[in-house]
């Protein structure tokens, strides 16, 4: 049916102003052609929507889908030596200059099949799903070739042949740099990640570009070329930023218009007000942060009285983050940044649909916006960050069609 009414529950519409989760008792919420048209108490349900059939949810809270921003899902292998290695005492830029880190699973990546990359992407999307996620940001990074990052997009693409999600992908060429061009930033930006991103242009296979703007990745200057590249493309920008280091990378990102800024833990309280002029999303890893076993905080506080909208990510990737639970870490980012429930919440929907430059079609339940909503066996928002893992999901709502867990 194209036409339903969804009642029986309490919403939280993730709306600003009134109650911080815009929460609505006994509430219905319509859709029709996959948009949400009305969403309000059921006592006050227009009269034009009393014939519509109607799913009673039976008490259960209704959220906007979550939406992970931030993730890196499609690789080859896996780096659990690297954990040991960490455990022991190793940094992350010391197994990085050993050769291992993101060249490990680069050389894992380029050895898989398509069928391989595809199949293990698709266990970790299972796992998002069941936490209540809808859209899935995927980025390349681990091929390093043309061939090899279109490859990686096209697999990430794929997914939505194969599971309920919409996938954004990003083309994360400036990621690190393959041993065949080992010192050799600029030739390699001049031969594969400029060259290569106007080839995934002209076949439609990127939304935005992203880089790894880091001593052990690419300075500011190379950053800016790849960013002038994505310009001249019309293409958005985001930007891995002061997760080692102070880079000024925030600055940067905020001078291209950058859809969001990631990591942060390095920002500079002083650099704050410049994301805040420019509208860009601080996405926070605290998956990254805890791995690492990081001790330097994002600036939270600078953040929140700029008013800089935060997201929050799993990062999910095979060495800093190997985590597919987006729930964890909105509890991670409560547990470990101080951000609370609600902020957490609004940075799995509200500001993670900004932070991918879909802010008009999810992340709060209103007219218009896409009918993609999570439906949990909770009674009351804050459950989601509280509890640690665990099954909360009870059911999805998909283009308005309810789907039992």
């Amino acid at each position: 049916m194209s036409c339903l009414v969804h009642s029986g529950c309490t919403v939280a519409t993730l709306a600003t102003g009134g109650d911080p989760y815009g929460l609505i008792d006994d509430a219905a919420i319509t859709a029709e052609n996959g948009l949400i048209t009305w969403v309000g108490e059921a006592a006050r349900l227009p009269a034009r929507y009393a014939d519509w059939p109607r799913t009673d949810l039976g008490g259960a809270l209704v959220t906007p889908a979550l939406i992970d921003c931030h993730t890196h899902l499609v690789f080859g292998g896996d780096r659990a030596r690297e954990f040991a290695m960490r455990l022991g005492g190793a940094s992350y830029e010391e197994i990085a200059r050993a050769g291992g880190g993101i060249a490990s699973t680069v050389a894992a990546t380029r050895a898989a099949s398509d069928d391989e990359l595809l199949r293990s992407a698709l266990r970790r999307v299972d796992d998002l799903i069941a936490d209540g996620v809808a859209v899935i940001e995927v980025k390349s990074g681990y091929g390093l070739t043309i061939a090899d990052e279109m490859r990686m997009l096209r697999t990430a693409r794929a997914i939505e042949a194969h599971r309920p999600v919409r996938i954004c992908t990003t083309w994360l060429a400036a990621h690190a740099l393959p041993p065949e061009y080992a010192g050799r930033a600029d030739a390699y930006l001049d031969e594969i990640a400029i060259p290569g991103l106007a080839e995934a242009q002209s076949q439609e296979l990127v939304d935005a570009v992203d880089a790894f703007c880091e001593g052990i990745g690419f300075s500011p200057a190379q950053t800016r070329r790849m960013f002038e590249a994505a310009r001249a493309f019309g293409i958005p920008v985001k930007l891995h930023a002061e997760q080692l280091s102070d880079q000024k990378g925030a600055v940067l990102a905020a001078e291209f218009d950058a859809l969001s800024a990631d990591h942060l833990e390095y920002l500079a309280e002083a650099d704050v007000p410049r994301l805040a002029e420019k509208g860009v999303v601080a996405v926070l890893l605290p998956g990254a942060f805890y791995a690492l076993r990081e001790t330097r905080l994002p600036p939270i506080e600078a953040l929140r009285a700029h008013g800089v909208a935060m997201a929050v990510a799993s990062d999910c990737n095979p060495g800093t983050s190997p985590m597919s639970s987006l729930r964890l870490a909105m509890n991670m980012a409560c547990t470990q940044f101080r951000l609370t429930p609600t902020e957490a919440l609004t940075g799995t929907t509200r500001h993670a649909a900004a932070a991918l430059g879909l802010a008009d079609e999810y992340g709060t339940v209103a007219p218009g916006k896409r009918a993609d909503l999570a439906v949990w066996n909770a009674d009351h928002p804050d459950m989601l960050s509280y509890w640690i893992g665990g099954n909360l999901l009870k059911g999805r709502i998909i283009g308005g069609l309810y789907h039992e867990r």
